[in-house]
């Protein structure tokens, strides 16, 4: 019971336990026939029992559940993704707000049966499945507990990107920021632009390691989700009570478009290297690219074609935009771009920035859906109605809370678990400051300067996994492990300061966390260190040393 993670808000223990066994029932009440079905067949491939349906127990004492049992059922009173869990002589109740409520009682229940409830095969031999006698009652935080996964500078295949909503269902995480095309790849099928996958899938080759490394992958790297994957892990995704957030990032990041349809670009304009849009292939490097989206009419027809299928698949009230790092001198350079920044009456490009996404706030809004940006959109005049992503610390989430606009907290030197986790030589391809197990978990998401008012539009808070050294999944792991326990417990669990928080612990809890991760098959680091085939020596990152900045 001590070692459930995220921690409860309130555990009481009782004396005694529930076991389950061959004639042990689940009986699932109204609207919770679903967390029902998914519970059913994890705890089937772990344990082997069938656990059938029983009697509905939406009665008031759980009945069907005969002492030996599981029962599912909403409670009018409690939160939308509040729940109760009771073991007691009379079986497993479990009780929420609405399913998603159930669905992370359930994910309790789980943790409490041991980490071989996460196998997915019974084990054979003659084993115990008892839930201790407990009553626990629960609530998160905050309403967006997320993960963006950075799938455009190296792809997932779908059936990993299917595995990492488990584990974030696993750790009570229920925003997924899907961050599905750059420069380096375009990783969404739009049937009206086939190019976009056609030629901005792949590319010829790959940088291995950071900006300044030498070391090259010579061979294609590439791929794409078609529409139907997509349906598939949306509907996934909402089996698990987790949303997917689309981000299509326009005007910068766009080096993959304007790669498969030049007409995107700023035609008129001739980089140093003496590259123009024409000649452009899907960038093969890490980095900030200078080629940009024009802003043109036919750019904003393009996108709205774009927008139109990303609407159909994805039924998140937000749509992501980027919004970052647009690099605007091709703007400053383009014959085009000035001409537009003086029809619209423009200041300057920051201005034209803040145009382009304003227009598609605009869209969106019409269609009863919200932007959210990166806080780069606040330069120029932020968008009306649009959500900030604050990356570049906390300055811009403090900006955005303070007039009036919704934040996800997402700092980059607290929460970008592509940082370093160690300043040790064997850490793979370092990136960025060290931070640290205790660094996330005392991680502070509200900033202190916020009054109660402005501190409830932040919505919640995210981990970013940036993938540009991160080929593979067991490198995404690497990287996200165990760092994302500890954030699933800041974003859901109600914790003191970052000072006063009991990291020993929460270090406790994790020995047996890491069984579970272990049974889920996850290639997390070791708290000794990496293991000799998790390193990468040789390949150079780009480490920031000192401690990072807390703004």
């Amino acid at each position: 019971m001590t070692s459930l993670i995220p921690m409860p808000r309130r555990i009481v223990a009782g004396a005694g336990e529930v076991r389950l066994a061959g004639h042990s029932r689940l009986c699932a009440g109204t609207a919770t026939e679903g967390v029902g079905r998914w519970l059913r067949a994890v705890l089937w491939q772990a344990t082997g029992l069938p656990l059938p349906e029983g009697p509905r127990p939406d009665g008031a004492d759980g009945d069907g559940i005969d002492g030996h049992g599981i029962a599912l059922r909403l409670a009018p009173g409690l939160g939308p993704e509040e729940y109760r869990l009771v073991s007691d002589r009379t079986g497993v109740l479990i009780e929420g707000g609405s399913a998603a409520g159930v669905f992370w009682g359930a994910q309790t229940l789980r943790q409490l049966l041991g980490p071989e409830a996460y196998r997915r095969a019974p084990l054979g031999g003659d084993r115990t499945w008892a839930v201790p006698h407990v009553t626990i009652e629960d609530a998160p935080r905050f309403p967006w507990r997320g993960l963006m996964l950075d799938v455009a500078r190296h792809f997932m295949p779908k059936d990993g990107v299917l595995r990492y909503l488990d584990l974030m269902a696993a750790h009570k995480l229920n925003v997924f920021h899907f961050h599905l095309t750059d420069d380096q790849g375009w990783r969404i099928e739009i049937r009206r632009h086939p190019r976009l996958t056609e030629v901005g899938s792949w590319r010829a080759r790959t940088k291995f390691g950071h900006g300044a490394s030498p070391l090259w992958e010579e061979k294609p790297h590439g791929g794409f989700y078609t529409q139907d994957d997509i349906r598939e892990i949306v509907a996934y995704a909402a089996e698990r009570h987790i949303t997917v957030v689309p981000e299509i990032d326009v005007p910068g990041h766009s080096q993959a478009a304007i790669a498969a349809y030049p007409e995107l670009g700023n035609t008129d304009v001739v980089t140093a290297s003496g590259e123009g849009s024409a000649a452009l292939s899907v960038w093969d490097s890490w980095g900030i690219s200078p080629h940009v989206l024009a802003p043109s009419d036919n750019t904003l027809r393009f996108y709205e074609g774009v927008f139109e299928e990303v609407l159909e698949l994805f039924p998140s009230e937000f749509i992501h935009v980027g919004g970052d790092e647009c690099l605007k001198d091709q703007w400053r350079q383009s014959p085009a771009a000035q001409a537009r920044i003086g029809e619209l009456g423009l200041e300057d490009e920051d201005q034209l920035q803040s145009w382009f996404i304003g227009h598609f706030d605009t869209w969106l809004s019409a269609r009863g859906r919200r932007l959210i940006g990166w806080d780069e959109i606040l330069e120029g005049g932020l968008a009306d109605g649009a959500a900030v992503s604050s990356w570049r610390g906390y300055a811009g989430g403090i900006a955005a809370a303070r007039a009036g606009h919704d934040v996800v907290m997402c700092p980059s030197q607290q929460v970008y678990l592509d940082h370093r986790q160690d300043g040790g030589a064997d850490e793979p391809v370092p990136i960025g400051f060290v931070r640290t197990l205790e660094d996330v978990y005392r991680f502070e998401p509200v900033p202190a300067e916020l009054t109660p008012e402005e501190a409830g539009h932040v919505l919640g808070t995210q981990a970013n996994l940036w993938t540009e050294v991160m080929e593979d999944h067991a490198r995404v792991d690497y990287q996200a492990f165990p760092r994302l326990a500890a954030f699933a417990e800041v974003a859901w669990s109600s914790l003191p300061a970052p000072q006063d928080r009991d990291f020993a612990g929460f270090e406790r809890r994790m020995e047996a966390h890491y069984g579970r991760l272990d049974a889920l098959g996850v290639g997390y680091r070791p708290p000794a260190g990496p293991r000799p085939w998790q390193r990468r020596p040789g390949v150079l990152g780009q480490p920031v040393d000192g401690p990072p900045p807390n703004r």
